[in-house]
């Protein structure tokens, strides 16, 4: 709900009361009209002699209807208002003693006066999202925790495996060259490893703690992409990978350089981790008349509809499995989500008949 819906609630009960008491006074002040003729003629009927103290007080207010008819009002109308000013007080009491029941546990409705009706369904859907940011908070955090104990178990590992071999490299004086060369080449696997790792560690904390802002500038989006996929050639060559590039030459497109680099790399790398062996990444690009449309296909098993539903959510894995190096943070689509909705554009994943596909749509800004 926005601030615009409150300013909306807020006056319509205003407008409510002061509508009733505008009315109360109408009704009272044609009642008192009323029943001062009905008095008159109903005190015409009688005899009244001069003696009478009756007849004294009926004189005097014939004799000044206007000024007892205004005395009436007006005191009535003090009445009417301080009987609405109290229950308007009483309203705000209500609010405050209500407001009160935001902040505690439980799915518990909050219940107000029948006139307050839509007070009471806005503070119940702010409750009820307020119980729903807890939950995903507390899911998330707890998602991330876990991730840093799986992260800070897995860490031992290749440590131990690097510090292992190097140990034998420098206790055992007689060694073959090929068993110094297998020795040599592990290390250096697990080491990359536990680079990877560490820079995962990393990861989490530059996305927790800073604030993503944009830099934009003009850029050549087919030379950026062919750059970028040209880098990747290694990881390629390892799955025996093909990627194909199709986009029209010199195509320019304003943006963050930077950060849309890193959404790129996260895509392809993602395409790379979870694509079949000898198989084709196809990057695709058309311009449309408001936008640009990015498309980004690898062929890998399905992914199922419900992991879909949670593709870009902070620290979100696919492959939950801590043996596989294809488990990254669970931050690298999340932060391009982010990056892609401050350029003021949308990223969909989709999946079927053992291809995944992503489509980033960025507006079109010539």
């Amino acid at each position: 709900m926005n601030k615009n819906k409150y300013k909306s609630s807020g006056g319509k009960l205003t407008r409510t009361i002061f509508t009733k008491f505008f009315l109360s006074l109408v009704i009272y002040s044609v009642a008192l009209v009323v029943l001062f003729l009905f008095a008159i003629m109903f005190f015409s009927y009688f005899t009244w002699y001069s003696e009478d103290i009756i007849y004294r007080i009926l004189k005097i207010i014939d004799y000044n209807k206007g000024l007892f008819l205004g005395f009436c009002w007006i005191i009535g109308s003090i009445v009417i208002f301080l009987i609405y000013w109290r229950k308007t007080l009483g309203y705000v009491d209500t609010i405050v003693e209500a407001s009160n029941e935001l902040v505690e546990p439980g799915d518990d409705f909050i219940h107000l006066p029948d006139e307050l009706k839509q007070v009471e369904n806005q503070m119940n859907q702010i409750k009820q999202q307020a119980i729903r940011n807890a939950r995903l908070a507390k899911e998330s955090e707890q998602r991330k925790n876990d991730l840093i104990v799986y992260l800070a178990h897995d860490l031992k590992t290749p440590l131990t495996s690097v510090i292992g071999y190097l140990t034998l490299l420098r206790d055992e004086l007689q060694i073959s060259e090929e068993q110094r060369e297998k020795y040599l080449s592990i290390s250096l696997d697990k080491a990359e490893r536990l680079e990877e790792l560490i820079n995962e560690f990393f990861e989490i904390t530059r996305f927790n703690l800073s604030n993503l802002s944009l830099e934009v500038s003009r850029t050549n989006l087919s030379r950026m992409l062919e750059q970028i996929v040209y880098e990747f050639k290694p990881l390629f060559n390892t799955k025996n990978l093909e990627c194909k590039l199709d986009i029209a030459p010199n195509m320019e497109i304003k943006c963050d350089i930077n950060k849309m680099e890193r959404v790129f790399d996260n895509l392809i790398r993602n395409a790379i981790n979870y694509s079949f062996e000898n198989s084709t990444i196809e990057i695709t690009v058309s311009k449309e008349q408001d936008y640009i449309s990015m498309s980004f296909l690898n062929h890998g098993n399905t992914i199922s509809e419900e992991k879909l539903s949670r593709i870009f959510e902070q620290f979100y894995r696919l492959d939950t499995s801590r043996g596989t190096k294809t488990g990254g943070a669970g931050l690298g689509l999340a932060i391009a989500k982010e990056i892609i909705e401050l350029h003021q554009g949308t990223i969909t994943a989709s999946s079927e008949n053992e291809c995944i596909q992503f489509v980033v749509r960025l507006p079109n800004s010539n």
